[in-house]
Formats: structure tokens, sequence, C-alpha cells
């Protein structure tokens, strides 16, 4: 059966089954039977296209891999795991983020230590902006019921939207900037999730127990892998959802 998601890739980055053989010195014919008839790639051709489309190999090509070697891909793309945050190397945070090009998202309800206890990370994701690199940042909503709940889970009451508002203060310098959106989402967090390009960091949550104090995945992507999109995946589906902090508001001329 036709690949759909192939042909949606290609047309979403704006190539050709012509310009795609091009770049894999393959003959476009070859390149039409992989959309058209499904057939599977060499995996070295899998892993140049998932590059190209920045999409997973597992998301392109669901057969492709026996189950089993799935999972060890998968297993393959947790670089570390930390058993708190506290335990990221403070200089971690900043170095992922300037080796990032393409994104950098972030998701969290607060995250207040970034911005907090490293001067430069604000600074640093302006530069990035400038540069082309496309960042979204997602904060809870204060007057959202996730962040209430949260709250009393934490027994902090009501301190959390006071958080969210004293994180947002240092990013006033970003508003308005070509490739930044910064949101509110009312989404129940099941981790906060730290993407820089195809490293990412994944705060998990624990009830009743604040983020500092729960684990940390360090992933990094890799073709056939299955945890870091499926993170992507949750990231997006909660971008949907989103809000924008300071909307843009038109002034009527007259």
């Amino acid at each position: 059966m036709p690949n759909d998601r192939l042909r949606s890739g290609l047309l979403k980055k704006g190539l050709t089954p012509a310009s795609l053989a091009g770049k894999l010195a393959v003959d476009p014919k070859t390149v039409e039977r992989w959309i058209t008839q499904g057939r599977n790639p060499y995996p070295r051709h899998r892993h140049t296209i998932a590059a190209l489309l920045d999409e997973s190999e597992s998301y392109l090509w669901p057969d492709a891999l026996p189950t089993q070697r799935a999972v060890q891909v998968s297993q393959s793309e947790v670089v570390h795991i930390y058993p708190r945050r506290g335990a990221v190397p403070t200089d971690l945070w900043q170095q992922l983020l300037v080796k990032a090009t393409r994104q950098v998202g972030v998701l969290v309800y607060g995250g207040l230590f970034l911005p907090e206890f490293n001067h430069r990370w604000v600074p640093t994701l302006r530069e990035k902006a400038l540069a082309g690199t496309q960042v979204d940042l997602l904060f809870g909503d204060p007057d959202g019921k996730n962040i209430t709940e949260r709250g009393a889970d934490e027994d902090i009451g009501a301190a959390m939207p006071s958080k969210i508002l004293n994180a947002l203060a240092f990013y006033r310098e970003l508003r308005g900037l070509d490739n930044v959106g910064i949101y509110y989402h009312d989404t129940i967090l099941y981790n906060s999730i730290y993407r820089f390009d195809d490293e990412m960091l994944v705060n998990a949550h624990l009830y009743g127990t604040p983020a500092a104090y729960a684990p940390v995945l360090h992933l990094r992507r890799i073709g056939g892998g299955e945890l870091f999109d499926g993170y992507v995946a949750s990231f997006t589906q909660v971008l949907g959802k989103k809000r924008a902090v300071w909307p843009e508001r038109s002034t009527a001329n007259g």
C-alpha cells in the first residue's frame, strides 16, 4: 500500500521524489516505489530520509524494524538518567541550548530555576531566535485548574501562580521577537520537557513531590527509536492547546 506518511513528509519539506533521489544518489523510480508501493528503503537511506524530514523512522516505516530491535534502539536513546533534577550538571542546560540551531522547546509549569540560576539562559534564547532557531516556551496558566491542583498536591497552596509569573518576568525581553512563542497551557504536566534539536531533558513528575526532586532523563534521538519522538508528540499536543501569554492587539486606524 502507498506510504502516505512519506509522501506527506516530502510535501511539508518542499521535496519531490526526484529531488530526494538526487540527495540519496538513487534512481527516482526507486523513490516512487517507496511512496506508491510502500517498499522499505535500505537502513542507510531510512536514516538519511528521517533526518531530512525531521521524522522518526518508526513513524515513516512502522514495520521496518522488528519489535525487539526497536526496543533496543529506543534504549540507546537514553544518554543518562539522573535520580533528581538537582543532580543534572549545572552547565549541561546551557551546553544543550548553545548547540541547538533548529528548535528549542520548553514545557513546564514555572521552570523558574532556569533563568533564576543561569544568567545566560534568556540572552542565549534571544541570540538563538535572532539566528533563526524556533523557540517555543509553554508555561502553566496561573488561572488554570491544573495549577491549583498542583499547588495542593505539593502542599504549597497558591504559591504556584506566583512562581509562574516570576518566571515570565525573566522572559519579557523575548516578547515580540520573530521565531519566539511564549504561551500558557492548562494541561496535566506529566513531565517537564526541555528540547534542544535532537537532544532532550525530560523531568519526570512524582505525585506530591517537587520537580526538583524527581528523576530526569537525558535523551538523544536515534533513527528508529521511539522514546524521543514520543515526548516530541506529547509536547506538540500541548502546543496545540496553547494561548499566548502576551497576545498581540491590533489598533484600529482613525
